[in-house]
C-alpha cells in the first residue's frame, strides 16, 4: 500500500466502523459517513486559537475555523490523532487533551458541492508557545477570547466553518468558557 495514502474510518449510521477509504477519494458530493475530530487549543490566558484554512484546501478554503481538525487513522486513538495533527498543521506539541462535545456530528456542503459527513467528537487541548503553521493547512491564525469568537460567529457565520458554527450552537462555549 502507498505510504502517502491517508485512510479514513467509514461508519454506519449508528457509528460502528464498517471499513476504510482513501481520504483523497472519499470527499465528494456523496461523502460517506466517516470518523473525524475537531480540536480547540487554549492558551494560559484562556483564549482559543482560530485558524484560517489555507486557500489551497479542497473544502472551505480561506474560512476561519477552530484550531485544527483531522481524521483518526485506523487503530489510532483520538489523543494520538490530535497530537499528530497538531504537529502537522501547526508544528506544535499539545497537552491536556479533554473531550468537549463527544457526540458531535455534522453534515455540510461546500460551495464546490463537496460534502462533509462526519461523526466528529470535539476536544480541547492546551498549548503555550509560538505557533508556526504549515502553509498548506493554515494561511492565518489568531488567539481570541471566547466571547469575541461567539460575537464574530453570530455576526458573520458565513466567514466561519459550518462545523464551528454548529459547535457554538451546541454549546461548546458556555458563559465565555469551554464546556468540559
Amino acid at each position: 500500500m502507498d505510504q502517502n495514502i491517508e485512510l479514513v474510518r467509514l461508519l454506519d449510521d449508528s457509528g460502528a466502523e464498517i471499513g476504510t477509504a482513501d481520504k483523497a477519494l472519499v470527499h465528494t458530493a456523496e461523502t460517506p459517513l466517516h470518523l473525524a475530530f475537531s480540536c480547540h487549543l487554549l492558551d494560559p490566558q484562556g483564549r482559543t486559537l482560530l485558524t484560517r484554512r489555507a486557500l489551497s484546501k479542497l473544502t472551505w478554503p480561506g474560512v476561519w475555523t477552530n484550531s485544527f481538525c483531522g481524521h483518526p487513522a485506523p487503530g489510532e486513538s483520538f489523543e494520538q490523532a490530535i497530537i499528530r495533527r497538531a504537529a502537522v498543521e501547526l508544528n506544535i506539541a499539545v497537552s491536556g487533551i479533554q473531550p468537549a462535545l463527544p457526540d458531535f456530528r455534522y453534515q455540510a456542503t461546500d460551495a464546490s458541492g463537496i460534502v462533509e459527513n462526519e461523526i466528529c467528537p470535539v476536544f480541547t487541548a492546551i498549548y503555550e508557545g509560538d505557533i508556526s503553521p504549515n502553509p498548506q493547512e493554515v494561511c492565518d491564525w489568531a488567539w481570541a477570547d471566547v466571547v469575541d469568537v461567539e460575537e464574530a460567529v453570530s455576526a458573520a457565520p458565513f466567514a466561519f466553518s459550518p462545523w464551528l458554527v454548529q459547535q457554538l450552537s451546541e454549546g461548546i462555549y458556555t458563559g465565555g468558557v469551554f464546556r468540559s
